[in-house]
């Protein structure tokens, strides 16, 4: 059976067992996108306001991490989701959630509201990082990251439309740290 047909047939017994304010509530209320090249893929978003809280369920800090790294060198595309065709910072962050079903923000400004801030010194892999977009006046969220190292030597990894032009992992050097906005604990693992 073509992978699509099992997509939505899977979207369709998600949609009939919906409950309300249910981890499945979130996610059935996502979209189905179809990719350009004809493949489908499933975002999950949730269209009932602006997600403050992430429920990442069973998964642990190292399997996401463990993940985002299978993507490494994936092209830069703005406004993607797509591995096939690349992803901007929230497309990378949106896919690498997503399979794991677990819903996020689609925009990396829409992750100001998600809830568990904490300071960078307390960061391990799996938070998040959020930085402002490349003009640090402007302190709005516009580009984002997974913490993969933690400690003294702080990295992340990201999709860049800087120099590398991808999905790559980068040090919190003195460039990202002028542009730093404020990292986001998701896991209760790390806590």
């Amino acid at each position: 059976m073509p992978l699509r047909y099992i997509i939505l047939a899977l979207a369709f017994l998600v949609l009939s067992c919906n409950q309300p304010g249910s981890q499945v509530s979130t996610i059935a209320s996502g979209r189905l996108a179809a990719a350009d090249s004809g493949q489908q893929s499933t975002t999950f978003t949730s269209n009932a306001g602006p997600i403050t809280s992430i429920n990442t369920g069973k998964t642990t800090p190292a399997q996401l991490v463990a993940f985002a790294r299978t993507l490494t060198g994936i092209t830069y595309k703005y406004g993607s989701v797509n591995p096939q065709e690349g992803f901007d910072c929230s497309g990378f962050i949106t896919y690498t959630f997503n399979h794991f079903n677990i819903a996020v923000p689609r925009s990396s400004k829409d992750f100001t509201n998600v809830k568990e801030p904490t300071e960078l010194k307390h960061a391990k892999p799996g938070d998040l990082i959020l930085f402002t977009g490349t003009d640090s006046t402007q302190k709005v969220a516009g580009h984002m990251g997974i913490i993969v190292n933690a400690g003294d030597s702080i990295s992340f990894i990201h999709a860049t439309s800087g120099k590398q032009y991808g999905v790559t992992e980068t040090p919190l050097n003195a460039y990202y740290q002028g542009r730093y906005l404020k990292t986001i604990r998701v896991f209760s693992q790390n806590h």
